[in-house]
């Protein structure tokens, strides 16, 4: 192919025309296309490489509906029956594709084409039921078509269904397999089935062109086109173009992949203001490129902002009738393209728009190699969990879907309802009118609806501020809407609250067990403590701390096992109006002597099977020796205290204790929190998380700065000292 015809093979047949007749009046000789020439046996016909495709799968999972291309046509007026049934035997007269079925010759697959088929208008009365039941009947009709699978084998892979909603309402059901169709051929079929109706009821005979071709003079003429240089020459172009690509994008999404992918699909549907159309269609004129390139390159920015991936691969659908006699056929022509865009750099959104549009027109130009054959020279890692070479795609629809007038009748063509997710994700675009509509395809096993529709609110900004500022590097263009930055800047940053400054962490305790005084606080194997014993045990350890020089803010390393003197120790300090610093027995002896020294603490509350032999307090304190209080030894001392509150007068920006960090970027850093801290975080969490989560615990979290899990044990106790769980104090 010449490089004259190989640029204007994507035209359409007019606009070759027209360029035909530009070039000749400059006396340009233009070169033509070969033509297609018809086939000499009719019966029987290989495959085309995408409809191979198609056939293994069917092997794989035999009558699935996810390759169905359903369609609707909603008729207004008085309606011929007769007339709409001769109109469709005739276009399945026409069209080879339509009498079509699949069987096995030698082990291959081959096409196997009736000589005649009449189509069965099934017709379902829906007149009798109300206005809302004949809507919810209609969706219901069309969902169950829609996903009713055909047999490949037996055939038709066509079928028809007319719902009759009053006298002059009807909905026009159609459904074909992928593998005799694609979208344009339904834009065909609409075409022709409306020019039919209109000459059938006016009793005229049909008023169609004979057709120059069919679908299998086509197959014949691209497998001995491609098994010469042409496809040698363009996997040549594709073998560069993705090399070293990614075999997967890493798409944020709600749940794990499951081992094998499904076709379930999702639709949701949004729009963009006209203005922003407007300025989109400006800036692509401006630079050079499409409204599709555009469109691509905001698509590619969203996903680049949203991986944080640089290559960027989008598979995009191209018609595959870039020859004149193929436009009015009705076949599976489509190819998928493999886009392929460098986002490196931080370019700009101009910049990338360049960069997008080299790519497009190589892909074009390039567009002879059926991704099927693509796929098999590339020879990409298979997996069953996702599609190869890319997973995300794209696509512009520009043909005109306006409504049809005949005779007597208006006709439009419905949007269908539901999807099958052939892609993880795909962007549909449809330009009609000034208008730019899209849809996002996408699978309901990845993703949730609301992540969609906060990524379609996310493209919008996207293309709006891509029109505003073209110059603006990638990075710098906004993705967030209105309510999502009121939400990040003004709803999670209120967090003023109007609490009470004048409490104290011990002051919360003592309210509970004057509340609830007999209620367990605390239960460590078979020893339970009810919050008045609690308070009791507390007061009287408080009072000997006090004895022992324990003031405000004085450090208290405590040093305990998981038992019940934890809490009480804990609790005591806070009494006596000292700032604990707990210590796990765990740590090795280094990275406690370290804690010890750094918080200044003077006094150590262990006990003494902990402190035995230990030269923990070696060099501490004042006189070389840092104080240890054995809570065991000094057993009876600390009962003979009095077990009413000590009473210690206290400010809430006193500190309640010192916490040390895990020391895992080197030092670790004590962390001073205040009594007024703590009991503001303890009001957030019971305003914050639903009552149930809190109901019983006065106060849960961890004694020392490592991750555990709370006792399911005993949920309504203040803390649990089971061997294999943490404190809950």
């Amino acid at each position: 192919m010449s490089d004259t015809v190989k640029r204007t093979a994507g035209l359409s047949q007019a606009r070759r025309e027209l360029l035909a007749r530009l070039m000749k009046k400059e006396g340009v000789e233009v070169e033509q296309q070969e033509r297609i020439a018809r086939r000499e046996q009719t019966n029987f016909c290989p495959l085309s490489f995408a409809q191979q495709r198609l056939w293994f799968l069917d092997q794989l999972e035999p009558g699935s509906a996810a390759y169905n291309v359903p369609a609707a046509l909603r008729l207004k007026g008085r309606l011929d029956v007769g007339a709409l049934g001769r109109a469709l035997d005739e276009v399945v007269r026409r069209h080879e594709s339509l009498r079509t079925s699949f069987a096995e010759t030698d082990g291959q697959p081959v096409q196997v084409i009736a000589p005649e088929l009449s189509l069965r208008l099934n017709v379902f009365d829906l007149a009798h039921r109300a206005e809302d039941e004949r809507r919810v009947e209609v969706e219901r009709l069309a969902a169950e078509e829609a996903g009713f699978g055909f047999d490949l084998r037996r055939g038709p892979l066509v079928r028809a269904r007319l719902l009759r909603l009053t006298e002059e309402e009807h909905v026009l059901l159609f459904t074909m397999h992928h593998i005799i169709s694609d979208g344009w051929s339904v834009g065909v079929m609409v075409k022709e089935v409306t020019a039919l109706y209109e000459a059938f009821t006016g009793g005229d005979p049909s008023p169609l062109p004979k057709l120059p071709v069919q679908y299998a003079d086509y197959v014949t003429w691209q497998r001995e086109r491609l098994a010469g240089g042409v496809l040698e020459e363009q996997l040549s172009y594709w073998r560069q173009q993705l090399s070293g690509a990614p075999p997967v994008l890493s798409l944020p999404t709600d749940r794990p992949r499951l081992p094998t992918r499904g076709s379930r699909g999702a639709l949701h549907r949004f729009n963009i203001p006209e203005p922003v159309t407007r300025g989109l269609e400006a800036l692509s004129v401006r630079e050079g490129c499409t409204l599709y390139m555009t469109l691509l390159a905001a698509f590619q920015t969203l996903l680049h902002r949203y991986t944080g991936e640089e290559d960027i691969l989008v598979g995009t659908p191209v018609a595959g009738r870039h020859r004149a006699e193929l436009e009015p056929l009705v076949g599976f022509f489509v190819n998928t393209l493999v886009l392929r865009t460098d986002l490196s750099g931080d370019p700009t959104f101009v910049e990338l728009l360049k960069r997008v549009r080299e790519a497009a027109l190589g892909a074009y130009a390039n567009q002879d190699v059926p991704f099927e054959r693509l796929v098999e020279e590339l020879a990409p890692e298979r997996s069953l969990s996702h599609t190869p070479l890319f997973q995300v795609a794209f696509a512009l629809q520009n043909t005109p879907r306006g409504r049809l007038q005949l005779r007597g009748l208006e006709a439009e063509l419905v949007e269908a309802q539901g999807a099958s997710a052939k892609f993880d994700l795909m962007l549909q675009a449809e330009a009609s009118d000034g208008e730019l509509r899209f849809a996002f395809t996408y699978s309901p096993e990845l993703f949730d609806r609301a992540t969609i529709e906060r990524m379609a609110g996310h493209y919008r900004v996207l293309l709006t501020a891509a029109v505003a500022c073209p110059e603006a590097r990638l990075s710098e263009l906004p993705l967030l809407t209105e309510e999502e930055r009121r939400r990040l800047l003004v709803e999670f940053n209120d967090t003023a609250r109007d609490y009470p400054a004048s409490d104290c962490v011990h002051h919360l305790f003592a309210r509970q067990a004057a509340l609830t005084p007999d209620a367990p606080a605390l239960v460590c194997g078979s020893e339970q403590l009810t919050y008045s014993e609690l308070d009791a045990r507390a007061n009287c350890l408080a009072r000997h701390l006090h004895r022992l020089g324990v003031t405000v803010e004085s450090r208290v390393a405590v040093m305990l096992g998981r038992a019940a003197e934890l809490p009480v120790a804990l609790l005591a300090v806070l009494k006596a109006g000292g700032c604990y610093v707990p210590l796990d027995p765990q740590y090795p002896a280094e990275r406690l002597r370290l804690t010890l020294s750094d918080s200044g603490a003077e006094l150590l509350v262990t006990d003494s099977r902990l402190l035995a032999g230990s030269t923990l307090l070696d060099g501490l304190g004042a006189d070389g020796r840092a104080r240890a209080l054995c809570i065991d030894t000094s057993a009876g001392a600390i009962a003979s205290e009095e077990d009413s509150d000590p009473c210690v007068r206290l400010d809430p920006s006193a500190l309640s204790h010192v916490i040390y960090t895990s020391g895992s970027t080197g030092h670790p850093k004590g962390v001073a929190i205040t009594h007024a801290s703590t009991c503001q975080m303890l009001r957030w969490a019971r305003d914050s998380f639903p009552p149930a989560e809190l109901s019983g615990v006065l106060f849960s979290t961890s004694v020392w700065p490592r991750t555990r899990s709370p006792c399911p044990r005993c949920p309504r106790a203040l803390w649990c000292g089971s061997s294999t769980r943490s404190p809950r104090q």
